[in-house]
């Protein structure tokens, strides 16, 4: 029975990784990314909708986005959308389609991202943190139930903390990853 305790902090756990991962996937590390775009909001008539549900979004190079909208009506809103969303990034409209040349990034800027990154993977690590506080309180009051032994609560204890610092790793090793990807040239 404490077991399904484990399965579920590691899918919770799990989801708060997928989380951390798309975020850093939106951040620029000088390379296009069509996650950088994909979830500012466009005005579609009356309704902000995600810019990933109106176009195909492409990096046919590595400093370039390509955005081809379904409704070629749009462009003029996704161009707005693009420019309000304060992302440093300037479309250009090119008959159906937006291109969007990406800058090089200054020192400053990657220093800047580097800070971001950081402050993301705290989040996620506290998040982690959270999660294994309510697992760990839904045990201490089945224990004060009786409905498990105090055995039985020790060993799941024990496996939450560890699975508590595997995620917890993985956290940093992606931090990591993300900063060295944004530090090289």
């Amino acid at each position: 029975m404490p077991d399904r305790h484990i399965v579920d902090l590691k899918a919770r756990m799990d989801k708060t990784l997928q989380v951390f991962d798309h975020e850093l996937q939106k951040l620029r590390t000088g390379r296009a990314n069509p996650a950088m775009v994909e979830d500012v909001k466009t005005d579609y008539y009356g309704t902000h909708t995600p810019l990933k549900h109106l176009a195909r979004i492409t990096a046919p190079e590595p400093d370039m986005l390509l955005i081809q909208p379904f409704d070629k009506t749009q462009i003029q809103a996704i161009e707005k959308a693009i420019h309000a969303a304060n992302l440093g990034l300037n479309p250009t409209v090119d008959g159906d389609l937006l291109r969007i040349k990406i800058p090089r990034l200054t020192e400053e800027r990657r220093k800047e991202l580097s800070k971001v990154i950081h402050d993301k993977a705290e989040e996620a690590k506290v998040a982690l943190r959270n999660i294994r506080r309510e697992i760990k309180d839904q045990l201490d009051r089945e224990q004060k139930d009786g409905k498990i032994s105090e055995d039985d609560h020790d060993r799941v204890m024990k496996e939450l903390d560890k699975v508590t610092h595997d995620y917890t790793a993985k956290i940093t090793q992606a931090a990591q990853a993300k900063e060295k990807q944004l530090m090289s040239v």
